[in-house]
């Protein structure tokens, strides 16, 4: 226990009288009682933007931060999983946990009993319709059911126009969560739903019928809940950590992470990706299983890769020759042994083996999830010029071992002024940066659609230097 507070002192420069921590037998404070008992309890939601059970294991924009604050506290981690918004602010109101990290966004009728920390991220309401439905432009063309969560920031924000919209009617559901709700929106239960945006563009792809009429509110910030009954010396922990991720980047890289893939919304592509998850990939999972069995790889990973590659076609050929399930080029075909290109099984045991042997040539520093954006980049425009785009990034500031920095000056290998200075020339960059980001988008809609629909697999044993910093993609 000592040693774990010297490493909070030491994280906090001393900002909160930790002089007594150590010496008291009592514990003084809110802050000091969760160090001795050694451990955090925080509310959350189940869904997609706060915390879920991932293919992989724990995940969420919520679960990510609050495990962050545990580990920098030196204390475990307890989450207590609310139903909805009205849970949450009621299991706080009764002090069953420490603080909320549930997605709530800052209102002033919430400001009077709650501490909030500084935001961390920027959402907006929207309003929420279906594809072949008639978009209303205004919120007085509404007509139709619209049902939004009780205790919500929507159902105040709806209150408060009522006052220029008198016909204005909702119902207020407290029995189900927000991507619940956008699901009967989908199903066609209901007509109208409103949704933050960043809800909004993870559920597009899993629900892509959904479509947005119109902002509902101005950008509006999300934040940490702390009921202000207790003594402030926790919540000011709070607002360092929020501080330290501002300054060392780390939030960006949050942010990055859970969403940096998802802004490109296709609707046609993500349809026709659904369809062929049905008729086409049964065809193929057992190799992708196979390869990523004998290469200690994920074969949705390999799968998502695949796919942005072929669509899943074997006999799929592009103008510059490269051919296959995995489109390999002949050369790199003779390099793996690999015999026919056309044929899948060798195609995607030699694709595995050759992204492979790309994990394994990356600096042994590069960890979790960039190892992999990083690898799948030089798999489309190869390592070499990988490599140049991660001497630039350097150059430039960022950090060549940061996908979300690496990605920002791919393209700039297209231009002369850049690429003139490279061992490696000219590269078209920006298609590698594309290339990455919807594999990313590829794997989490194909894991969705695999966990929705079948048991969850047994866990797979990979090598530690494979391992994702994260366990969830």
């Amino acid at each position: 226990m000592r040693r774990q507070r010297r490493r909070y002192a030491a994280a906090l420069g001393g900002l909160f009288l930790l002089q007594f921590i150590g010496g008291c037998s009592q514990p003084r404070n809110e802050l000091e009682q969760v160090l001795a008992d050694g451990e955090l309890v925080v509310l959350t939601r189940n869904t997609a933007t706060t915390y879920y059970e991932g293919p992989d294991g724990p995940t969420g924009m919520e679960y990510d931060l609050a495990q962050g604050f545990a580990d920098m506290l030196g204390v475990k981690l307890r989450l207590v999983v609310a139903a909805n918004v009205a849970d949450v602010l009621r299991q706080l109101a009764e002090g069953d946990a420490h603080l909320a990290a549930a997605g709530l966004t800052v209102t002033e009728p919430r400001r009077h009993w709650l501490r909030f920390t500084p935001p961390y991220q920027e959402i907006t309401q929207q309003l929420i319709y279906r594809r072949g439905t008639a978009r209303p432009a205004s919120v007085g063309q509404m007509e139709g059911h619209l049902e939004v969560l009780a205790a919500s920031s929507h159902a105040e924000h709806l209150t408060h126009i009522k006052t220029d919209h008198p016909n204005l009617v909702w119902t207020e559901n407290s029995e189900l969560n927000s991507e619940e709700l956008l699901s009967l929106l989908y199903e066609g239960v209901i007509d109208y739903t409103v949704a933050d945006s960043h809800e909004v563009a993870i559920n597009q792809r899993f629900l892509p019928e959904l479509r947005i009429a119109f902002d509902l509110s101005d950008p509006e910030p999300l934040a940490w809940a702390f009921p202000r009954f207790r003594d402030d010396s926790l919540f000011l922990a709070a607002e360092e950590y929020f501080d330290t991720l501002r300054k060392n980047g780390r939030l960006a890289q949050l942010v990055e992470k859970h969403y940096g893939h998802v802004n490109d919304f296709d609707y046609v592509g993500t349809r026709t990706f659904m369809h062929h998850i049905e008729q086409r990939l049964p065809q193929f999972r057992p190799q992708f299983e196979t390869a990523a069995g004998n290469n200690a790889l994920d074969w949705r990973l390999l799968a998502a890769m695949a796919y942005q590659e072929s669509h899943w076609d074997p006999r799929a050929v592009s103008p510059t020759g490269v051919r296959g399930i995995m489109m390999l080029t002949q050369t790199t075909a003779r390099d793996l042994g690999v015999e026919r290109r056309s044929d899948p099984g060798q195609s995607i045991e030699g694709g595995s083996r050759y992204f492979k042997s790309l994990l394994e040539r990356l600096p042994e520093r590069i960890e979790g999830r960039d190892r992999y954006w990083l690898a799948l980049a030089s798999y489309n425009v190869g390592y070499g010029h990988l490599e140049d785009a991660r001497i630039i990034t350097q150059q430039r500031g960022g950090n060549p071992d940061k996908w979300m920095d690496v990605k920002e000056n791919l393209p700039l290998l297209h231009k002369r002024k850049w690429y003139g200075k490279t061992r490696h020339g000219y590269a078209r960059g920006n298609e590698a940066v594309r290339y990455v980001e919807n594999i990313r988008s590829y794997y989490d809609i194909l894991a969705w659609t695999i966990e929705r629909n079948e048991p969850k697999p047994p866990p797979v044993t990979v090598p530690a230097a494979f391992m994702f910093a994260n366990p969830a993609l």
